[in-house]
């Protein structure tokens, strides 16, 4: 062995323990800016999802409210039509006849009242006061 060869086998222990790294700023601030745009560009793109979700809900909502406007008007029309069948003078006229035995009144059994109109009132001029 010759002593350059023995140079190499001995292992050279180097720490780098006080090697200290040097904060690079422009970095940092590089860094920092490209969070923030991409913070923005998230921000951005989440409005938009809650946007259009909210813009589908009130559609919904909408097709909804149709179609239970639709069924009601349906309810109302038939309800109606109930009404006016119940209240037509013909049927009133059968039921009296027929369940509650009820006679049309002869027209010298039928008494006509005079309908009397009430007097215009006096002017305050004319009325005395208390």
């Amino acid at each position: 062995m010759s002593s350059v060869d023995f140079e190499y086998q001995i292992r050279k222990d180097i720490r780098n323990n006080p090697i200290v790294r040097e904060v690079d700023h422009q970095r940092h601030r590089e860094l920092w800016r490209w969070m923030l745009i991409g913070g923005f560009l998230v921000g951005v793109l989440l409005f938009s999802a809650w946007q259009h979700f909210v813009l589908l809900q009130h559609g919904y909502e909408t097709e909804r409210l149709q179609i239970e406007r639709a069924e009601q008007e349906e309810i109302n029309r038939k309800l109606r039509l109930e009404i006016e069948t119940l209240t037509s003078p013909k049927r009133i006229e059968d039921i009296a006849i027929d369940k509650l035995k009820m006679v049309a009144p002869s027209p010298g059994t039928s008494v006509v009242i005079e309908v009397v109109e009430p007097q215009a009132r006096a002017r305050k001029d004319v009325v005395a006061s208390r």
